[in-house]
Formats: C-alpha cells, structure tokens, sequence
C-alpha cells in the first residue's frame, strides 16, 4: 500500500520561533517529538522545517489502519525520514520505531507531532525514552505576528484575537473562530476523551475555568459552581492541561521562613479563547471588562511560556504569595537566582506597582534577581532597581532565560 502524503496548504507561512531549536534538535535525536493545541501551527512547521520528510497524517482513517495492522508494512514504505502527524493515534507504531531508529542510528529520521500529552508522551516514556527529543509548540508570540505584519499596537485587539495561526493566515474574524474551536474540539474530543455524558455541565465547567484565570485554583469552590465533585473537577483540569487548553502556574517552593500559598494558579493559554469563553463580544467590550486585568496577566504569562518553549526549555515560571497577602505575580527560578516580575494592566506607571517586588527583593536577599514590571503602557522606564517594560516589549528572552538575573541591563 502506498504512502499518500497531505496535499500542501495555500496558506503562507509565518515564521516560528521554534524551528530552529527543532532543527537543532533534529541533529542529534533520531526522533523528534513537536506536541502542542490542535491548530498551534505544528503541522505547519514540520513540513517546513523538514521540506525532505515523507508527511502523514494517522488521522487520515486508511493511513490509520495500515499503520495499526501491519505496522512493520506501514514503516517500511516509508522511503527515508518521515513526519508523522497525530502519532498519538498509533501508540502501537512506537515500538516499531524504537527498533528501526536503534538499528539505523539516524538524526532526525522521525518528527512526531500529535495535540495530546497524554498517548503521545506516555508512548514515548516507555518505547522512546532516551531516543526522543521534545518540543512543545503553543499559538503565535506577539513577536511573532508582529514580524509577519498581521498585528499592530491595540492592545485590546490582541487580548481579544488571541494568537491562534488560522486566524491570522485566512484574516477570520476571531470570534466565531473560537466559537467553532470549542464546538469541535473542546466539546467533541476533549469531552470524548473524559466521557462526560453531559454537555452543559462540561461548557458551564469550562466557561467557570474561564471566568478564574489569573486566579488560585480551588477545586471545591469550582466543583460546588458546576454541580459536580471535586475528584471531577480535578479530572477535568488535569484532561484541560494536558490539551494545552489551561496551565497550571505552581508556586514557588522556596518559603523565606514565610507560611505559602501551596495551591497553583489557573491560566488559559490563549485570551481570545478564555474572551469567549467569558461571553465578551468585542473588543469595545473588553475595555470596561471587570476581567480585562487578568486576561492582560494571562496574555503575559503565555507569551512568557512560548518564550521558554520555543527555546526547548521546560517552564521555569513561578509565583509567590504568603498567608499575609504579601505576593509577587512572578517567579523566574534562573537556578543561580529568582527574578520577580509584576504584571499591572495600568498605562500609567503607580507607585503601589512596586510594593511586592520591593518587599520580596528585601526578604530573598542574595537569591533576588533582576525585576521587572511588564505594564500596559508604551515607555521603558528604570524605577530604582526594577526595569518597566511596556507589554509591546514582552516578546525577550532575557526575562525568561537569565540574562542580567543580578543586576539591572
């Protein structure tokens, strides 16, 4: 049986910060593994960064089932290195590929992609451990859709577009996008995944996710609002997470001899997703919104978490906050130092924006790293020893990888 690859999209490419980090990768792992949201752009990006692989995609019924039952058949028709797209389809292929790269001994012969953690990582755990490379591939950085001219300065537009690549390649209107985005993948697959046999208590669960971001997760006050229990909820937020729908931003364990806050903050990683969620119709909207400040600290969070994804790194994000309500919105644990980092929606700089991180500075000492305040206005400015940086600046590296960690740039 013949190997049918897809037939190429139309759609231009946007440059990815990620494909050189899975070049890189490539040289040096026979296998590579590109995970991330459906419509992230993975499918995109492999077959651009690896023009020469055989593409296929195990969602197509016909590839499935060839794979699934002869799967040595199914891999040796595969002329070369190859692309597998949705490889979580399969777990059955993955130990045939352990054989085949281990007898080959070749960088780069297989590039994985798939839209679940769970199937493709657990795979991988145990038939390609010590074989596979990962990278993890989230919707666009701003930096990203700014260098391909499809977003200006409104920063309300951005909250409210969100980064999703299909948005932006076929100029859709954001908002009945996300609407078909949830019909079709969180309230289909998703809700197929964890059997839930009631649909609206599974849209009123995801919506009450929404309306918390930014917020500290707790678990009964979400299970009581959705009717539900709280080994439930917890199963659901495990299943968002793992489709990259959510992220669970844990706090920092490291206590300064003050009592913690053990429990982890509720991010969505996407805006414009978490917008519609919140029944917010326009961007008009928005301005006035009572949620529009934690929706811009959401924004800042996950354009922080591309950052440190496309670079091939895990997350290193943190937050901090005592019993006395003394907190810091971020930690970056640089390993040699912790970096505080504010996030105020404000465009005016306020004094108050820098209690928390001039009393953590204070209390961590030699651990402080450099700080920073990420705002809502257009002016860099140096306040003492924390740098303000407009939300139009997010899109650096150094916050998150470590540059300057003991002192101001």
């Amino acid at each position: 049986m013949q190997v049918l690859e897809q037939p190429e999209t139309a759609m231009a490419y946007m440059p990815r910060n990620a494909e050189s980090r899975l070049q890189h990768l490539a040289s040096g792992y026979p296998v590579v593994v590109v995970t991330g949201p459906r419509q992230s752009g993975k499918s995109t990006l492999v077959k651009h960064a690896f023009p020469d692989h055989h593409y296929v995609s195990l969602e197509d019924l016909d590839q499935r089932e060839f794979a699934e039952m002869d799967p040595r058949g199914f891999l040796n028709q595969l002329s070369g290195s190859a692309i597998l797209d949705e490889a979580q389809r399969c777990p059955a292929l993955f130990s045939y590929i352990q054989t085949r790269v281990d007898e080959r001994q070749q960088p780069g012969e297989f590039v994985l992609a798939g839209s679940r953690q769970f199937g493709l990582l657990s795979g991988i755990t145990q038939s390609l451990a010590g074989r596979a490379a990962l990278l993890t591939l989230l919707p666009m950085t701003y930096g990203e859709l700014q260098r391909a001219e499809k977003i200006g300065r409104d920063l309300d537009k951005i909250l409210f577009d969100g980064a999703f690549p299909p948005i932006f390649d076929r100029e859709l209107d954001p908002h009945p996008w996300h609407e078909n985005y949830v019909r079709t993948y969180l309230e289909r697959d998703v809700r197929q995944l964890i059997n839930v046999q009631d649909l609206g208590t599974f849209q009123r669960f995801t919506r009450m996710c929404a309306g918390r971001t930014g917020q500290l997760l707790n678990l009964s006050s979400l299970a009581n609002d959705c009717g539900i229990t709280h080994n439930t909820a917890k199963a659901w937020i495990s299943v968002l997470e793992a489709s990259y729908i959510v992220h669970l931003l844990p706090p920092h364990h490291q206590n300064f001899n003050k009592r913690m806050v053990k429990t982890p903050k509720l991010y969505f990683l996407d805006t414009g997703l978490a917008i519609w969620l919140l029944g917010i119709q326009s961007c008009e909207q928005l301005i006035t919104h009572v949620q529009r400040g934690a929706l811009f600290e959401t924004w800042v969070i996950s354009e922080l978490l591309k950052t440190r994804f496309n670079a091939g790194k895990a997350s290193n994000l943190y937050f901090w906050r005592d019993r006395s309500g003394h907190e810091v919105d971020l930690l970056i644990d640089h390993g040699t130092a912790l970096s505080p980092l504010e996030i105020k929606s404000g465009q005016t700089i306020n004094k108050d924006y820098f209690k928390g991180l001039e009393f953590w500075q204070k209390l961590a000492g030699e651990m402080a790293g450099q700080s920073w305040l990420v705002y809502g206005g257009d002016t860099r400015q140096m306040r003492s020893d924390v740098t303000a940086l407009p939300w139009h600046e997010i899109d650096s590296e150094r916050i998150v990888n470590g540059n300057n960690v003991h002192g101001s740039e």
